[in-house]
């Protein structure tokens, strides 16, 4: 098991956590001033954003999640049960979520409805820059990694951007009819809150999922897969690799490898240069946490060329005749 994470990276995590907790902040605070139900359900999700963060950064997920893992293994059942916090921060976003939308049918069936103002339109564009430049710096520090989360961010950040812009719409046309003295497009602010507390709530309802039953694997894409590759292919003594199924664990990620070798070495000989890769991806990648390893002897059928050269150096051909 591999439970080193570097500086860096925990660096770049809490940044974003902080970034989303400040914006939750402050676009709750001018929402409630304002009277404006979209920008409050705005601030809401920013912070199940950062909730969502938190439980992947604190130090006890990790090591609970694995000793489940492995209990779970040895009893032959799947998923694990997360830390009760995180079950707590999920059950809170769904009550905001469920407030959120209240509020704002409330405010729907009443009729006397009012424009947020200029002030709750500039806090979220300018919640949008915030938070798209934070993505930006994010995204290439996850894609530097290799190990695929970059994805599965650029996933999450595209619901907030959904969210973020749907407030955006709501207010603008709240102003505008405000200006334009048009009644009906007042109701456009309670209706993108509506809209924004059921992406809260669908939030609300995957953290819980996950701090339940665990995430579910997700296999990285070839591309993000590459630099495992290359990296087993230099040990010495693997011909080709046959196979490998890189599988997204959240913080960390499980290689599934199946490598071929000269055909003509010993048992012992193919496990040494199997754990030598085990040991080479461990190493080099620090989210890599397990490794699985699988080995075969290359089809003599066919030519092939080996970078392990065999001590007993004998004249057998290794071409076809």
């Amino acid at each position: 098991m591999n439970d080193k994470r570097s500086p860096h990276s925990e660096t770049v995590a809490w940044t974003g956590i902080v970034s989303d907790v400040v914006l939750a902040i402050a676009k709750g605070g001018i929402g409630y001033i304002s009277g404006s139900k979209a920008l409050m359900g705005d601030a809401l999700y920013s912070g199940a954003d950062a909730a969502a963060k938190l439980t992947d950064v604190l130090p006890w997920r990790q090591g609970t999640a694995q000793k489940a893992r492995s209990i779970s293994r040895s009893k032959g059942e799947t998923g694990s049960k997360e830390p009760l916090v995180a079950i707590l921060l999920s059950v809170l976003i769904l009550m905001g979520g469920l407030q959120i939308a209240f509020s704002a049918i409330r405010d729907l069936t009443r009729g006397h409805l009012s424009s947020p103002g200029q002030l709750a339109l500039a806090t979220v564009l300018i919640s949008i820059l915030l938070k798209e430049a934070m993505f930006q710096y994010q995204y290439r520090h996850f894609k530097k990694l290799g190990d695929g989360s970059h994805a599965a961010y650029a996933e999450s950040h595209r619901f907030s951007l959904y969210t973020s812009l749907t407030v955006l719409i709501g207010i603008a046309l709240s102003l505008t009819g405000d200006f334009l003295g048009w009644h009906p497009l007042l109701y456009m602010d309670p209706i993108a809150g509506l809209l924004t507390a059921c992406l809260v709530l669908r939030k609300g309802y995957f953290l819980i999922a996950s701090a339940i039953y665990g995430r579910e694997d997700q296999e990285l894409p070839h591309a993000d897969a590459a630099n495992f590759i290359e990296t087993v292919q230099r040990v010495r003594g693997v011909i080709r690799v046959e196979h490998l199924k890189a599988l997204d664990k959240g913080r960390n990620v499980n290689l599934q490898v199946k490598i071929s070798v000269n055909p003509r070495i010993t048992v012992l000989e193919a496990q040494e240069i199997a754990e030598c890769a085990k040991k080479l991806l461990i190493h080099r990648f620090v989210h890599v946490d397990d490794v699985h390893m699988d080995v075969v002897p290359y089809d003599p059928g066919y030519p092939y060329k080996s970078n392990h050269e065999l001590i007993d150096n004998d004249n057998a051909p290794t071409l076809l005749q």
